[in-house]
C-alpha cells in the first residue's frame, strides 16, 4: 500500500482561471466579470416551490410569534411605567 503511485489527476478543459499582472481594460472586464457571475450561477442549488412554499410559513409565523413577544414586553413595560407613575405621582 504505501509504494502504490498515485495517478495524476486530469485537468478539466477551460477549469482554470488564468493569472496575469497585467489590467484589462474595461469592457474586457465587465465581460469576464459576467462570465464568471454565470459560471456561478450554474453552480447555485435553486430551491424547489413547495421548500419556498414552507420557507416563507416558517418566516411569516416566526415574525408574528416576535410580534406577539415584544408586544407583551411594550405592553409589560408600560405597565410598569404606569404603576410607578401613580406611586409617586
Amino acid at each position: 500500500m504505501a509504494n502504490e503511485e498515485k495517478k495524476p489527476v486530469a485537468q478539466a478543459k477551460g477549469g482554470a482561471v488564468k493569472r496575469t499582472n497585467e489590467k484589462l481594460p474595461f469592457f474586457q472586464r465587465i465581460k469576464k466579470w459576467f462570465r464568471e457571475m454565470r459560471s456561478e450561477l450554474k453552480k447555485v442549488v435553486w430551491p424547489t416551490p413547495k421548500q419556498i412554499g414552507k420557507n416563507t410559513l416558517v418566516a411569516l409565523v416566526m415574525m408574528a410569534v416576535s410580534a406577539i413577544v415584544l408586544g407583551g414586553f411594550d405592553w409589560l413595560a408600560g405597565a410598569a411605567v404606569r404603576a410607578l407613575m401613580t406611586l409617586v405621582g
